[in-house]
């Protein structure tokens, strides 16, 4: 029963509540919006690539970081995938992932180096990264873009075939959602880094290895962002030198409304993973039920600010609780 009550209480459950209300509302409006075969498809399978980049950076923000280049590392390694295939014909397409994760990997560390090393905080660095490896990306691609006539038929049909109903990049994402929650949940590793994001001078005190957990973020993060780079090439089959652009704030706005607390230390995966699902959800639903582009994106940001003032709140209730309870 105490199991029932607090996922009851869990934020999660009311962003999941929330997104099926969005879903049945834009239903009722147009039943094409789920009782179709494109319908149900793209409602799975349209967020699937965003939630890898939003679990990749709830990760960093737990540790009280934050990484704003996703969203170029998923532009460079969608492009890189593309190149590959072009340049390496007939290579294995499962081998492709692997040099994604790598390639994202190496990003991430570059990063996740200058950010534990060089004590340069997250927002400044990664910011830089942000325009450096987009602007990698544009002379490297320049007026080309990657076809799909460019890339094998099985690595394409990865982006529209399905399983039971269920798309394969939405299985791959759910398969690495599953890790990482399990990850963060069980592992001791994992439980240091909520440690770090809760008071990292505190974890110092207390012998945890804050840089290179801090780093290890960061990788994962990359990764991540390397692998949703390649499932963006299956999905979409046209890579060119804007893919990705804009990504990092919408994988910050979903791991926030997803409830990772901004300032580190609270939050889960599963919260970033069904913020990203209600985020995108949301910017599909509102064109249907007649809302214009401008009040889509005030949603989006009302959502955010919402997120974040609730946070905020909760923490401070949480604080007199703790007070209180000491002075008993």
């Amino acid at each position: 029963m105490s199991r029932l009550a607090h996922l009851l209480k869990a934020r999660e459950t009311g962003i999941a509540l929330a997104l099926v209300l969005v879903v049945v509302a834009t239903t009722v409006k147009n039943p094409a919006f789920l009782f179709s075969s494109d319908g149900w498809r793209d409602l799975l399978l349209t967020p699937s690539i965003l939630m890898l980049v939003a679990v990749g950076q709830a990760i960093v923000i737990i540790t009280r970081n934050v990484d704003l280049s996703v969203g170029s590392v998923v532009g460079l390694s969608a492009y890189l995938t593309g190149r590959v295939f072009i340049d390496l014909p007939g290579i294995p397409w499962p081998l492709v992932f692997v040099i994604g994760l790598v390639f994202g990997g190496l990003l991430g560390l570059v990063n996740g180096a200058l950010v534990a090393f060089a004590k340069v905080p997250a927002l400044v660095i990664t910011l830089g990264t942000l325009y450096v490896y987009r602007g990698i990306n544009v002379m490297w691609t320049g007026s080309d873009r990657i076809n799909s006539s460019d890339m094998p038929r099985e690595f394409l049909a990865l982006g529209t075939s399905s399983f039971l109903f269920v798309p394969w990049l939405t299985i791959i994402a759910l398969i690495v959602l599953v890790a990482a929650g399990w990850f963060l949940r069980t592992q001791r590793a994992g439980r240091e880094l909520y440690a770090i994001g809760s008071d990292p001078a505190a974890a110092h005190l207390y012998g945890l290895r804050v840089t290179q957990r801090v780093l290890a973020a960061f990788v994962v993060c990359g990764a991540l962002a390397g692998l949703a780079g390649v499932l963006y090439a299956a999905r979409y089959g046209t890579v060119n030198s804007q893919a990705g652009s804009g990504w990092e704030l919408d994988a910050v706005g979903a791991a926030v409304i997803g409830g990772v607390a901004i300032f580190g230390g609270s939050g889960t995966v599963w919260g970033a993973a069904i913020g990203a699902y209600l985020l995108l959800t949301i910017n599909r639903a509102l064109p249907v039920i007649g809302v214009q582009d401008f009040w889509q994106r005030a949603v989006v940001g009302v959502l955010i600010l919402g997120a974040i003032v609730l946070d905020r709140v909760l923490a401070v209730r949480q604080s007199r609780r703790l007070t209180e309870a000491r002075n008993r």
